[in-house]
């Protein structure tokens, strides 16, 4: 029991001088690439693309979106959108024929990310098997995506709201959100 006590505590005492240093990297501004973690930091070398605050290749348009709703929300047609469909055994098997469909070729048959077209794509698609349990996947927010798609953010993910009706996209949603059964 003593050296699992000495254990946890050296773990937590890990933890608070790693977070107190990155709080004052932070509040000096060498946080992620500048200052002293600048282009020769160890991350640089090891990790191309990380370090003056870049990110991976596509990183930047696939969290653009994100950023957006979480400092702007979503515009205003889809503010406090919610779903006008119960998720019944058919709707979510009409989803289902819908996502192979419309979405299956770039996010994969389950969710992944794996479809074919979408291996060519940067960003690679987005992987809305885990995307959908997010607490930020609220209907407005799925709507949105889905019904504008990501020219906005520089992405090739087509706007659905011509190809699509709300209805139809609702159903999609509710299937993704049933876990892709």
């Amino acid at each position: 029991m003593k050296q699992h006590k000495s254990r946890y505590f050296g773990m937590v005492a890990v933890c608070m001088i790693s977070a107190t240093v990155a709080f004052a990297q932070q509040q000096r501004g060498d946080w992620w690439g500048h200052g002293p973690m600048g282009p020769n930091h160890m991350w640089s070398e090891r990790m191309p693309g990380w370090g003056h605050g870049n990110m991976g290749p596509g990183q930047q348009q696939r969290m653009q979106r994100h950023w957006t709703y979480m400092n702007e929300g979503v515009p205003a047609a889809y503010r406090g959108a919610r779903s006008t469909i119960r998720a019944t055994p058919e709707v979510i098997a009409e989803g289902q024929t819908l996502y192979t469909t419309n979405c299956a070729s770039c996010h994969g048959a389950e969710g992944l990310g794996d479809g074919e077209a979408g291996r060519s794509l940067v960003p690679s698609p987005a992987l809305p098997r885990w995307f959908v349990q997010m607490p930020m996947s609220g209907d407005e927010y799925l709507l949105w995506a889905i019904s504008e798609g990501g020219q906005r953010f520089g992405t090739e993910m087509p706007a659905f709201r011509e190809a699509l009706t709300e209805e139809e996209i609702w159903k999609i949603i509710a299937y993704m959100r049933a876990g892709f059964p």
